[in-house]
């Protein structure tokens, strides 16, 4: 049966061990703007996918993602063994370096909705001075006969 919150807990541990070990005994320079973000264990506590995010020295300025990836893949032995040494548990689990995608698609969702609030303002805009069409009664009022009565 799988520990559910045994991998939580130790999913977090994870972050925290890496995030400390970058910070501070890491001396890469590519990985000076590296954050973690999340971590996920599997059930059997085998496997950790640690996902990070590389902040740009401008926003104009796109980060160093592919040289950020190989040098966390070459401090992959030196994290798993912090991490190792940090958890204590029998088995260490093998590291996975995943870049998050959550801040590009948030930062895509904040533009598609600037662009929709921009649309609806425009639809208001023009609602505003429209006038309906047709008649100014558009319900039609019951025919009265006189030959049925």
């Amino acid at each position: 049966m799988v520990d559910h919150p045994r991998a939580r807990k130790l999913a977090k541990r994870i972050s925290q061990i890496v995030a400390d070990a970058l910070e501070h005994e890491v001396k890469d320079p590519r990985l000076n703007m590296v954050t973690i973000t999340d971590t996920r264990v599997t059930g059997d506590l085998r496997e950790a996918t640690v996902y990070y995010t590389v902040l740009g020295e401008t926003v104009e300025a796109d980060p160093d993602t592919v040289g950020v990836a190989a040098a966390l893949a070459s401090a992959t032995g030196v994290l798993r063994s912090k991490v190792g040494a940090g958890t204590g548990i029998r088995h260490t689990p093998s590291l996975a370096f995943v870049l998050d995608q959550v801040p590009d698609e948030a930062r895509r969702m904040e533009e598609l909705l600037a662009r929709t609030r921009e649309s609806d303002a425009e639809v208001a805009r023009l609602a505003a001075s429209a006038s309906p069409a047709g008649e100014a009664d558009p319900y039609r009022a019951p025919r009265e006969h006189a030959d049925q009565e």
